[in-house]
């Protein structure tokens, strides 16, 4: 039996929430399998951010995705960060890819030494070891000497650090294009088809 492509969206405390939400919306959009973990950090960043109040429960966060980005309920899933039964906490189930999205350097830093002590930190070293795509959106600026080696180290294992960097060359017009535009290049690493900006060379998407 085919299985539907399954990606894990980890929301964490750096600055960037926008990105998250959007990439979300359009993994459902596209009919893909999408699991959600958040930290409590998110929730402060996306109040400050985006002045949105993130629910502390995970069904109620579910409820509120959907509300939100209306697609079919069993594409979802929302896990809290102590529920070690999710799929993604084991080797046995893992997704096909998992985008840290926006990765704080916590998390990078707890990622690259296995911390493992919480569900996001734990479901990222479970696609490093499977050898699955693990995609990191960092935001910070500037990069210390820890941050650029912890980023490297990652790398060197192929995990995918992805800045948050917005090109100008598709002359956005608002803030949402600039999100489209990271969001297009998450998408392009996940395997997934997006048409959200202009590629180089092309005029429309």
């Amino acid at each position: 039996m085919s299985r539907r492509k399954t990606v894990t969206v980890a929301l964490t405390g750096a600055s960037g929430l926008p990105y998250g939400l959007r990439l979300i919306e359009t993994l459902l959009a596209a009919g893909i399998r999408t699991w959600v973990l958040y930290s409590q950090a998110a929730q402060v960043v996306a109040k400050q951010e985006m002045q949105l109040t993130l629910p502390s429960r995970p069904a109620e966060m579910k409820t509120w995705l959907l509300q939100r980005h209306p697609a079919h309920a069993e594409l979802l899933e929302v896990f809290g960060r102590e529920e070690w039964f999710a799929p993604a906490a084991s080797g046995s189930n893992p997704p096909d890819a998992m985008v840290v999205c926006p990765c704080s350097m916590g998390t990078l830093a707890a990622i690259r030494h296995g911390m493992s002590d919480n569900l996001i930190e734990r479901a990222a070293d479970v696609c490093i070891k499977e050898q699955r795509k693990l995609v990191l959106v960092p935001r910070e600026t500037p990069l210390s000497v820890i941050h650029l080696e912890n980023m490297l180290e990652l790398a060197r294992l192929g995990v995918v650090i992805l800045p948050p960097a917005p090109g100008f060359y598709t002359h956005p017009k608002t803030v949402d294009d600039m999100v489209d535009f990271v969001v297009a290049r998450i998408l392009d690493q996940l395997g997934v088809e997006q048409s959200l900006t202009p590629r180089w060379g092309e005029t429309s998407p």
